[in-house]
Formats: C-alpha cells, structure tokens, sequence
C-alpha cells in the first residue's frame, strides 16, 4: 500500500481515522483550556504542566494492570466506551468552582483508563491495515494530528478568550461525544485478537515478555525517553510565553506534519531505518537556543524546525512491529502508548520543577541538553546494518543468521515463522515510541 487513495480506500479505515481525529482534537482543546484555568487560578508553571501533561503519568497504573484488555475486548466497544468516559470527566472539570485538586483527582481517575485506549486504538489500525500498510497508515493519522493540532491550540486560543477556560472544556466533552457516535456508527464489530479473560497477572507476563527482548528495548527507549523530554519543553510554553502559547504549539503541529509527510509518503523504505538517529537529534537541538531566551519569531521558528523530529516514531515503530508477534501487536503498541505518554509527563514534571527553580527558558534548554544526550546514548543500538531480529512464537526476538548476504533485509527463514521482506537490516535495539505526543497526538 503505497497511496493515500488506497488507504482511505480500505474498508473500516476512514471512520477510524475519524474516531482519531475528533479525540485528538477533544484531548488539544481541552487540554490547552485545564492548562490555563490550572494557570490562573495557582500561577504555578509546575502545575500548569502538570494539568496539560501530567494525566499520563498515571497511565504507568493502567499499564501495569489493563493492558493485557487490549486483545481481549472488542475494540468497538472499547473506543466507544473510553471517548464517553473522556468526555464525562472533562465535563466535569468545567464545573464551576471545582478546586483545582478536584480537577487533578479527575486527570488522576481518567488517566489508568486512558492507557487501554492507545493498544486498542492502534491494535486496530494494524488489524485493518495489516503490516504492509500500517506505517502509511501511522504516517497519516499523524499528520492529521498536526492539522488539528493546528486548528485546535488556534481554536481554543480564542475559545478561552471568548468562552473562557470553563466553556472550552465543555466545547472539548462535546467533540468527545461525537468521537463515541463516529466508533459506536462506523466501525464494524470485531472479534478479539486473543482468547482468554484480561487480567493483571497477563498484563505484568506481557509486558515481562516484550521488555525480555534487547532490540524491543532499544526501540522502546527510543521511542519514549528523547520524545518525553521534549515534551517538557512543550509543557512550559503557556508560563514562557502566556499570550502566545496558542501559537507556538500550532508551529510545533505544523513541524510535525511536515515531518510526517516527509518520512511517511516520500522517503524510502531503505532510508528510514538510518534516519532514526537524525531525527531524535533534530527534535531536540533547535531547543538550545532557548537559553539565550530568543524574540518570538525566532522561537516560532525553532520550534517548527524541532517538531520535524518527531517523525523518527514512524520508523520506530515499524522497526517494534517486525520485532514482535502478530497476537502482541496490539499490547505491544499500548505498552508504547502508554510509556510515551507516561515519560511525557514525567518530562512535564521535571520540565516544571526546573522551571520553579530557575526559568521557563534555562529549563526548556536543560531538557533538550538531556534530550542529546540519550539520544547519543541509545545511537549504537539503533544504528541499521546489523543482523536483522526476528520474533519467536513466544513472543522472544532471536537473531537471524541466515541472511542470504545480499543486503535487501529478505533473509532465509529460520522455520520459527514465515520470512518477510523488511524494510532494511534492522539493528538491535533497546527502546520504543504515538502517536504523537498527547498535546500532539494520543
């Protein structure tokens, strides 16, 4: 699957990609307008952050105890189910005069929830798509991420100036709401990818199993670590810069789909692998400059070269689909879910404590330092051209030494499982990576 017309083309994706959209652009406004209210009402850039990112640090319960769900309930009914859930809670935190620790207690209820909805949601996408399309697949709901991100931190900057912060977050419920009919309506009823009653038990064997793994590591850590730093850079734009936070974070938006497109329609499958390294550097450098506190549109502008980064997901989470077994594809993606989400809001956390110490701009480029220098770090493991991993039957990546020396990645089968044509030799690997980000993606 190579086309845009294609993919829209396949039966069941175009309502899904509808589903995504709407929460996406539920979880931007909403988010943007809690920031704000949590801002106002305290002045606290740590809990400003916190408000906007701090609700996946509670996912780190859900994926200990609910991920082994994400193959055993329908995933209609899941997506239907959670986008009424999300919407009743934000309802809530409009009500007037919530104290602010109501609010959190809310993010802090919603949050475990929140962590099944990544591994249904993509476990999903890769049974509709297969692996053929699945990073085109990715690559689109990404850059439709960016568009509303766009539109939704620009919508909801005037929603929270015409509306305030209070009939934002009720704007926010609604899209949620029609987020549940869009899944409830278009999608079609789906059996469970894997028999058996969900339990924590499976869940902790599960994770136990794909963190068993050196390359899944590898691309686990990738994929979490640079990102939820980064974000914590995010997290600060409201106290950096009040007025024009809307602003900065729709250029971070509009980086991202750029680099979507780019990685995800243009460059071939054979590049992508080298380009891992590259982008999580150029996520996180441009935010150097923050510590001489640039003007604005000098901001804007790093801010938009520095997003273009995090396209380096969509090749590592190719590279974490042929590292794994089709009956784990849909936890797997939620344990990547849920991590990003969870060190994004440790990233916010640490970005706000930083911030209370010191400023807004020395944290935003002490994170993007950290940022370098794991991204450094974790570079040996992800170099390409080493011999290539395969997944066992139970769920275990074993080396493949095979290869029928001709460099196109089609190595001989080991008789563990049917060979495939990959994109490229595939180095071993130690770490993993969403959707885009919250505030950028779910």
């Amino acid at each position: 699957m190579r086309t845009y017309r294609q993919l829209f083309r396949t039966p069941e994706f175009t309502p899904f990609f509808l589903t995504s959209a709407l929460q996406v652009g539920a979880q931007t406004v909403s988010g943007l307008a809690l920031g704000h209210r949590v801002y106002a009402a305290t002045g606290s850039p740590l809990l400003s952050a916190l408000a906007m990112f701090g609700p996946a640090l509670a996912q780190v319960i859900g994926a200990a105890t609910l991920l082994s769900a994400a193959d055993r309930i329908p995933p209609r009914a899941a997506l239907t189910g959670l986008a009424l859930l999300l919407g009743l809670g934000t309802a809530v935190q409009a009500l007037p005069g919530l104290p602010v620790w109501a609010a959190f207690a809310v993010l802090l209820a919603l949050g475990p929830v929140s962590s099944l909805g990544g591994g249904v949601r993509y476990g999903l996408l890769h049974e509709i798509l297969a692996r053929e399309g699945y990073l085109l697949g990715r690559s689109v709901l990404n850059m439709s991420t960016g568009l509303l991100q766009i539109c939704g931190f620009a919508a909801g900057g005037v929603l929270v100036t015409d509306l305030s912060a209070r009939g934002t977050l009720l704007a926010g419920a609604g899209l949620y709401a029609a987020t549940a009919a869009v899944a409830r309506c278009g999608l079609g009823r789906r059996q469970p990818r894997a028999v058996g009653r969900p339990s924590v038990a499976d869940t902790w064997r599960n994770n136990a199993r794909l963190w068993s793994a050196g390359p899944r590591r590898t691309v686990y850590l990738a994929l979490w670590v640079p990102n939820g730093l980064i974000v914590g850079c995010e997290s600060l734009y409201v106290p950096y810069a009040p007025r024009h936070a809307g602003l900065l974070f729709a250029c971070g938006a509009l980086g991202m789909l750029a680099g979507d497109i780019l990685i995800g329609r243009y460059v071939p499958g054979r590049w992508r692998p080298r380009l891992c390294v590259p982008l999580c550097l150029l996520l996180a450098v441009p935010y150097l400059l923050f510590a001489v506190r640039p003007a604005l549109p000098l901001a804007l502008a790093a801010v938009l070269l520095a997003t273009v980064g995090y396209a380096a997901n969509l090749p590592l989470q190719e590279r974490l689909m042929s590292l794994t077994p089709d009956e784990l594809s849909g936890h797997a993606l939620g344990l990547h879910s849920s991590g990003m989400l969870i060190l994004q809001g440790v990233g916010a956390a640490l970005a706000g404590a930083v911030a209370e110490r010191t400023s807004p701009t020395t944290a935003m480029a002490a994170m993007a330092a950290a940022s370098v220098v794991v991204t450094v770090a974790l570079a040996p493991g992800l170099r390409p051209g080493a011999p290539e991993r395969r997944p066992t039957p139970d769920g275990n990546v074993n080396s493949n030494s095979n290869d029928d020396g001709d460099g196109d990645g089609d190595d001989i089968s080991d008789g563990t499982r049917p060979c495939r044509k990959m994109p490229g030799k595939l180095a071993p690997a130690q770490r993993e990576l969403p959707p885009s980000r919250p505030s950028a993606g779910a």
